[in-house]
C-alpha cells in the first residue's frame, strides 16, 4: 500500500525526471499503452468467455470487470519496470 501510494504522489507530482532520462516514459504513454492493450484483451477475453459460456451478457461482465483490474494492475507494472534500470 505504502508503494502504491508513493506511486501515486510521483505520477501527481508535477516534478519529472523526463528530461533527463530519455529512457523513461510519461505516465501518459503508459496509461495510452495500458488502454490499447486491455481493448485487445479485452476482446480476446469476450471471445473466449462467450465460447466457454454461450451467454453474451455472462462474457460482456466479465470482460467488463477483466477489462478494469487489469488496465489497472497493468498501469502500475509499467510504471514500476520503468523504474528499474536493469536492460536499458
Amino acid at each position: 500500500m505504502i508503494v502504491d501510494q508513493m506511486i501515486l504522489d510521483k505520477v501527481a507530482s508535477k516534478k519529472t525526471t523526463y528530461d533527463s532520462d530519455r529512457t523513461s516514459e510519461k505516465p501518459i504513454r503508459s496509461i495510452a499503452k495500458a488502454i490499447s492493450w486491455r481493448v485487445i484483451g479485452t476482446l480476446d477475453t469476450l471471445v473466449v468467455s462467450y465460447l466457454l459460456t454461450g451467454e453474451i451478457v455472462l462474457a460482456t461482465s466479465i470482460a467488463s470487470v477483466d477489462f478494469v483490474t487489469k488496465m489497472i494492475l497493468y498501469f502500475f507494472h509499467e510504471r514500476i519496470w520503468n523504474r528499474i534500470k536493469w536492460g536499458k
